[in-house]
């Protein structure tokens, strides 16, 4: 065995080694984050005191008596001026994926030539600017790949190409550079 092929053995273990590392690294250090939490050391503790005392949260928000008040606790993070920015940019990206009111369940293609080769994807997010002067146009998210970012722009609607498929699986996707997740043409 020369040394290239021990370098390539080497190179393959690494795509397999770091995937599953970082994925066990990052659980075991949420786990012992939430375990440090709680004065009692019990291993996994913590993770089932927040899972619990999550799900007693959403059930509390449900009921009519404390709805007011989560309503009013989250009014007044609004008034705050920075944490209004924080608490709404958070607040409106976690309800666009798994709110009562999701924005990105309209998955597109977006064209960036006029000949129709480069293409990107992304999600509407407002399917229609006419009450701002845009008729015809609407808006669209483009995720970065890689990252948690993206760009917002306006776009014809009839140059939009409809995707067809979860939206977790086209975030991933797009997420990802293309690599995992799937992306499919409405039929």
């Amino acid at each position: 065995m020369n040394l290239q092929s021990l370098l390539r053995y080497f190179l393959r273990g690494l795509l397999l080694v770091v995937p599953v590392g970082l994925t066990v690294y990052v659980i075991i250090a949420m786990v012992s984050w939430t375990d440090n939490l709680l004065p009692i050391q019990i291993p996994g503790l913590g993770i089932i005191t927040v899972f619990v005392v999550t799900s007693l949260i959403g059930y509390l928000a449900n009921t009519i008596f404390a709805k007011p008040f989560f309503d009013l606790f989250g009014d007044l993070l609004k008034k705050i001026p920075l944490v209004n920015f924080i608490y709404t940019s958070i607040n409106d990206l976690v309800t666009a994926f798994a709110g009562d009111k999701k924005k990105f369940d309209t998955p597109v293609l977006v064209p960036f030539d006029d000949k129709g080769v480069i293409f990107k994807p992304g999600f509407i997010t407002q399917k229609d600017l006419e009450e701002i002067g845009l008729p015809g146009m609407a808006t669209v998210y483009l995720p970065h790949s890689y990252n948690f970012s993206g760009n917002v722009f306006v776009v014809d609607k009839t140059k939009l190409i409809p995707l067809d498929g979860r939206n977790t699986e086209i975030m991933k996707y797009i997420v990802s550079g293309g690599v995992s997740g799937e992306l499919k043409r409405k039929q």
